[in-house]
């Protein structure tokens, strides 16, 4: 029996990430985490930062970082459009732990609630990269 699947396209401002058949794809939406199966109901959602985890009918998977964004689910078609969109492979660790460090010092010296709330949400982004890098990484076995 042939497995079903699914169009996802993952689009960012830049470009267009991603466009391939998938069995499933798991994402954070405003609500929470979410499974979309081929077949799922009409959706329109706001995502948060997060990892998007996309498997193939093979079983295979990949991962991205969104930065938040919105996603439209038909029953043969998916799309999920991010300002910043970043195959999970592609992320610089460095750099994300230096944001990281810079973004804790910026809550640490926030005045006024405006800086420290984009300092928080500049800290959900870089946790948010953080933990697709660790998903990778288990998955590789290291």
């Amino acid at each position: 029996m042939a497995v079903s699947t699914v169009h996802l396209d993952i689009v960012s401002a830049e470009e267009k990430l991603f466009s391939d058949k998938v069995r499933a794809i798991q994402v954070t939406g405003s609500e929470g985490e979410m499974g979309i199966l081929p077949g799922h109901l009409p959706l329109l959602t706001a995502l948060k930062p997060g990892m998007v985890q996309v498997t193939f009918a093979d079983g295979k998977e990949d991962l991205f970082y969104i930065a938040g964004g919105f996603m439209e689910v038909q029953p043969d078609h998916i799309i999920v459009l991010s300002d910043t969109a970043v195959r999970g492979g592609d992320l610089d660790e460095q750099a994300i732990t230096a944001a990281r460090k810079q973004a804790e010092e910026a809550m640490a010296n926030a005045k006024g609630d405006t800086s420290y709330a984009e300092a928080a949400a500049e800290l959900s982004r870089v946790v948010a990269q953080l933990r697709v890098l660790q998903q990778l990484r288990r998955r590789k076995g290291g």
